[in-house]
């Protein structure tokens, strides 16, 4: 079993939006914090605003990182450099054919999915806000961890072939 066509191709777009992605909330998060009255293209009314998630206790650290290292530890980056982090991960393992990288992406991603899951509850039920940004984020982790149990499923086929 080889991997199928798909997997790469969707794996690179993926990344790369989700970096996009990541890359563009940091310079929302950075620029509000720099200036108050900074209004992102993101930012479409009172409860469909992204700035307001990103400056939230939630968007460092999963608003979980300050009961254990200070406000302004190094520790407590903003939930977007997590994101730029994790999608150069994903596209640089993906170019493995490694069942440990396979491995790796697979577990990376249910992480992925979980912070998704806690991230959209918050949004939701504490923020009550809608932000397109984090919701597309949320998406582009389920897609790829579905990528990445394709691409382990094919790995662990041919390295029985093989094997």
């Amino acid at each position: 079993m080889a991997l199928p066509q798909w997997e790469r191709k969707a794996r690179i777009f993926l990344c790369v939006f989700g970096l996009f992605l990541s890359v563009y909330a940091l310079h929302v998060e950075l620029s509000r914090e720099n200036n108050p009255d900074y209004r992102a293209m993101c930012d479409l009314g009172e409860s469909v605003s992204c700035s307001k998630v990103f400056t939230s206790r939630w968007g460092r650290g999963f608003g979980l990182v300050q009961f254990f290292a200070p406000k302004d530890s190094p520790l407590n980056q903003p939930n977007s450099v997590l994101g730029i982090i994790f999608y150069t991960l994903q596209m640089g393992l993906g170019l493995s054919l490694s069942k440990k990288a396979a491995m790796f992406l697979v577990f990376s991603s249910w992480v992925s999915v979980a912070g998704s899951l806690y991230l959209a509850f918050i949004l939701a039920f504490v923020l009550g806000d809608f932000c397109m940004v984090c919701v597309s984020t949320y998406i582009i982790n389920f897609v790829l961890l579905f990528t990445n149990l394709t691409r382990r499923r094919a790995i662990e086929g041919m390295k029985q072939k093989t094997g």
